[in-house]
């Protein structure tokens, strides 16, 4: 096949480039999923990830096992096709690009993660290269490329470390197991982190905001990485808030009342989020906000640990 090109497939603007990617596969597929759902059911809602020097890799460099098995039960199957870098053949490029094609022809949509997520959407052999969506279409950024010659992969330039994913639909599961098992997630990240961090200069969970303070004593608070970090989690948050308001009506009593009351500390905590993305706000008053931020979210993870059980009950 000379060309192919997913019509239907259409990359949204989120501010998280994962879930502007599955938000896009997702509405390919036709799955019904709200934004807030999306975000709050895969558990990307409770991701926090903070390097030791804010650098703006946080939000991609962490350990996707158990978002991989809770996308599933949003009727999603995620798959990693491979890691490349710069010192990649043009033998092990040619494999994974017939992998790539492969699946398009298919009607299955991938996507690539180098600096950012963004999604695969057809290729076209006569001018040899991928159909890449850029995350935000309005803004002209040097490492978000419209297209991914074969072989050389020239867009990418020197700055090659990236991954490829493909995308099939599966059937989901009902709305008390996306649930249980995302608010499981969420504990999880918050007592556990081990379980999912990548690297030791990587701080998941409650131990991202001690991490995030310790980077802003260290002089970090005005960089690119902090405005960065500030902006995907205060998204996250938000959506969190969003996902929580969406659950409290699902249920009656006590589990609604909780839902509700979390829903509101997120939101809160996305507003703390936002603030500190600010990168003029002195940094006093960032480390004072971050821990405000930790304090509220210590609770709301408390609470949700004991939605989980009520639930599992």
């Amino acid at each position: 096949m000379v060309k192919k090109i997913l019509l239907n497939l259409k990359m949204h603007p989120f501010e998280t480039t994962m879930m502007g990617v599955l938000k896009g596969v997702a509405d390919y597929y036709k799955i019904d999923l709200s934004n807030a759902w999306l975000f709050g059911g895969s558990g990307h809602a409770f991701l926090i990830n903070i390097h030791d020097q804010l650098c703006p890799s946080g939000p991609y460099c962490w350990k996707y096992e158990g978002f991989y098995r809770l996308l599933q039960n949003l009727g999603i199957l995620m798959k990693e096709l491979g890691f490349f870098t710069a010192e990649s053949t043009p033998l092990e490029r040619g494999k994974i690009e017939a992998s790539l094609k492969k699946n398009i022809d298919a009607e299955v949509p991938c996507s690539m993660l180098n600096m950012e997520n963004q999604l695969i959407s057809g290729y076209d052999a006569k001018h040899s290269h991928f159909i890449v969506q850029k995350p935000w279409p309005k803004a002209d950024l040097p490492f978000t490329p419209e297209t991914l010659t074969f072989q050389t992969w020239k867009e990418l330039g020197d700055e090659i470390h990236v991954n490829f994913f493909s995308f099939k639909k599966i059937p989901g599961a009902h709305d008390g197991t996306v649930i249980k098992e995302s608010l499981t997630y969420a504990v999880e990240l918050a007592r556990n982190p081990e379980k999912y961090r990548l690297d030791p200069c990587y701080h998941m969970g409650l131990d991202a905001y001690m991490a995030w303070i310790n980077a802003v004593k260290d002089g970090h608070g005005a960089s690119h990485g902090n405005w960065w970090n500030g902006t995907v989690w205060w998204e996250c948050r938000k959506m969190a808030s969003a996902y929580f308001a969406e659950i409290a009506p699902k249920f009656k009593g006590q589990i609604s009342e909780d839902a509700t009351r979390v829903s509101n500390q997120y939101a809160k905590i996305a507003e703390l989020a936002f603030k500190v993305s600010d990168k003029k706000l002195a940094d006093n008053d960032k480390i004072r906000t971050l821990r405000e931020a930790k304090k509220i979210e210590e609770s709301c993870i408390d609470e949700i640990e004991k939605m989980a059980s009520a639930l599992s009950s």
